[in-house]
């Protein structure tokens, strides 16, 4: 078959699926983000680039006690199902920033202020507490807001409380929230709710820190989804992919598996 056969008869097989509604892929496919969720916290955020950022590693065993792969390891705080770094199998080679450090004396712990680049991405950390009684309970905690291809992405943590004015000047413009709302250790859905309206997440929402089938130590997400527009059940899967240059209006709240997807 000559080269003109060939392409003429690639057009008419795209032509064929495009016509049955199947999705197709061009040669050059538009750049895309890639977020997984692994239970609890733990997120893999891959960049169009490749490069890997990893949130909250767990060994939870209820979620499977994934294996990751990161260049870069945020720890919101220092619970131990927040900081498992084990969870990522090449972690001594990866730059870790935990959210909190030693303080003055060995029982107290300070912020570990971070804004900085590593590549073409840029992290940067708020402080915020894990109760409402600015850590009197459990600690203080650290929002991160990772941007990388003028997307920004942000991380609360076990957020306890609703934001101040200064924390939502300092997080600023957001394009995806990962937010908890699965109360008892952290805000609850309705809290959750509020903390949204502060932010105004422009793209996607994703529920994080709630219970699912088999872990039940928390609330669940139902009072955060009740009446919220714009719900995409994805739990059949435990990634999102989100493209570069698309927009959300009004953004989706996107309720991820902890899975990957089954093969077919």
């Amino acid at each position: 078959m000559t080269t003109a056969a060939r392409n003429l008869a690639t057009m008419t097989l795209l032509g064929c699926l495009t016509l049955i509604g199947v999705p197709l892929a061009s040669a050059q496919d538009e750049p895309a983000f890639k977020l997984r969720w692994f239970g609890q916290s733990f997120f893999q955020l891959e960049t169009p680039g490749g490069k890997r950022v990893v949130f909250d590693p767990h060994n939870i065993p209820e979620f499977g006690r994934a294996i990751v792969r990161a260049d870069i390891i945020l720890q919101s705080h220092l619970h131990s199902d927040h900081t498992q770094i084990t969870a990522v199998e090449d972690y001594k080679a990866a730059r870790i920033f935990p959210g909190l450090k030693a303080g003055k004396s060995n029982r107290t712990t300070d912020w570990n202020r971070v804004d900085e680049s590593v590549g073409k991405i840029h992290i940067r950390s708020v402080p915020t507490y894990h109760d409402t009684e600015e850590g009197m309970t459990r600690g203080k905690n650290s929002a991160w807001i990772v941007e990388a291809h003028d997307v920004v992405f942000c991380h609360l943590g076990d957020l306890g409380h609703e934001l101040t004015d200064s924390q939502i000047k300092a997080i600023g413009p957001v394009d995806v929230l990962m937010i908890p709302v699965g109360g008892i250790y952290t805000i609850n859905g309705s809290q959750a709710k509020r903390v949204v309206e502060q932010l105004k997440p422009k793209r996607f929402i994703i529920p994080m820190h709630y219970a699912v089938p088999n872990y039940d130590e928390l609330l669940s997400a139902d009072e955060f989804l009740d009446e919220q527009p714009n719900v995409k059940n994805l739990t059949d899967r435990n990634e999102l992919v989100i493209p570069v240059e698309a927009k959300n209006a009004p953004p989706a709240i996107v309720l991820l598996g902890w899975k990957p997807k089954a093969a077919p």
